[in-house]
């Protein structure tokens, strides 16, 4: 992203749009180490809906604070994503990870939504280049993320597989991060916002395609929801 900025010779950013970028990234780059951790829980179809669903709401919200009362759909988003919440954290008869049958990292995934919405509250904020806005978040996840690594000792021993997966990922996160600056700058935050939180669908699709996940009938019932709250949250 350093390579395309300099090469597309665009307007450096101010100062005060480096810092909002800077502690974008920095908000950023924790929350999506607490979301690859609400993934590794084994239950990726039903994590990603919930930081979605947070995501979604909180820059919403925000927006109504600012701009008034929503409209009806936007109420009617609200409503539906409350109870797929609802849905999908309730205890089963069974349990399916513990003995209250609550599936694990769900608690990590809606902090891991929150992390993401204060990442687009903040990123907003900041004004320029779309690249170069996108290079200081990342330097801002990465220190981050580097102290983390430092204070909790984690290993760094990866095997080669490991090490190409997560440069794929890291290419594709910066990619879509920039993607979101330059329409969240062209248009309405909450409209940015929302299609951006539509990316669950896939990953829903993934995890029943490759991962093999079974849910019961009514966390479906409540995934189903949580997708179709999505784009209804910021509607109108």
């Amino acid at each position: 992203m350093l390579a395309i900025a300099l090469g597309q010779h665009g307007t450096f950013p101010s100062r005060a749009s480096i810092l909002w970028a800077l502690l974008a990234g920095a908000i950023g780059g924790f929350s999506l180490a607490l979301f690859y951790r609400a993934l590794a829980s084994g239950q990726m179809g039903l994590t990603a809906p919930i930081a979605a669903l947070m995501g979604a709401a909180i820059p919403a919200l925000a927006d109504i604070a600012m701009e008034g009362a929503p409209r009806r759909w936007t109420i009617v988003g609200f409503v539906l994503a409350i109870v797929a919440i609802w849905l999908i954290t309730r205890p089963e008869p069974r349990g399916e990870n513990d003995a209250s049958g609550r599936p694990e990292g769900v608690a990590m995934a809606a902090l891991a939504g929150v992390g993401f919405a204060a990442f687009y509250l903040c990123i907003h904020q900041a004004h320029g280049s779309a690249t170069w806005l996108a290079v200081a978040s990342r330097v801002g996840s990465f220190t981050t993320t580097a102290v983390a690594v430092a204070v909790t000792r984690a290993s760094l021993a990866l095997d080669r597989p490991r090490v190409a997966l997560g440069m794929v990922a890291g290419f594709l996160d910066i990619t879509a991060s920039t993607l979101f600056i330059y329409a969240s700058q062209r248009g309405r935050l909450d409209e940015a916002v929302v299609i951006t939180s539509l990316y669950p669908a896939v990953t829903v699709l993934l995890a029943r395609l490759v991962l093999k996940e079974h849910f019961s009938r009514w966390r479906l019932v409540g995934l189903l929801a949580a997708l179709a709250a999505v784009p209804l949250i910021a509607a109108g």
